[in-house]
């Protein structure tokens, strides 16, 4: 577990899969994702979700996010980790709206950079986010990500932004 001053990012469970459901299936939730709406059955998402909980990848390390008091409000993760390079991918996502626009993106962001650079040999860490997602540039602003580019995939159109290890350590 990872202690946040509003949030704990803890390994992922089974127990997770029905928020995770929940949350893949919502058309707003999965548009901010800019990803497809889950259609399957939760009886098969379940059993893909057990699966990945198994068969864990080594580029990837995905966590559920609680409040300090237990209750499961999101995920973050980290993936396309190639050691040679220094670098992986960020990726966050508060399911329960009650949560929104309150700091805890920003707490959940800075818990998640702070200990890869603290744990691992990573130099950079890197996201995309949708242009029109404006909420979502500012956390990651307040944690010193920075823009670099833009890119359209999949007719989503996205902010390209980074933060280097030295970065992060002189602020």
């Amino acid at each position: 577990m990872i202690s946040g001053s509003k949030v704990i990012i803890r390994k992922k469970t089974l127990t997770d899969a029905r928020n995770d459901y929940t949350w893949q299936t919502d058309p707003e939730l999965a548009w901010l994702d800019a990803a497809p709406v889950v259609t399957m059955s939760f009886e098969d998402y379940r059993s893909a979700y057990a699966s990945e909980l198994r068969y864990s990848s080594p580029t990837r390390r995905s966590f559920a996010v609680e409040t300090l008091d237990g209750k499961h409000i999101g995920n973050c993760v980290y993936y396309s980790i190639d050691e040679v390079k220094g670098e992986a991918e960020l990726g966050i996502m508060i399911g329960n709206r009650d949560y929104w626009d309150k700091g805890y993106g920003t707490d959940i962001l800075n818990t998640l950079i702070n200990h890869i650079f603290d744990q691992t040999n990573l130099n950079r860490l890197y996201l995309k986010t949708l242009d029109s997602n404006i909420r979502a540039q500012k956390c990651f602003q307040k944690c010193y990500l920075t823009t670099y580019g833009h890119t359209v995939r999949d007719g989503f159109s996205f902010m390209l932004m980074d933060i280097y290890r030295k970065d992060w350590q002189e602020k």
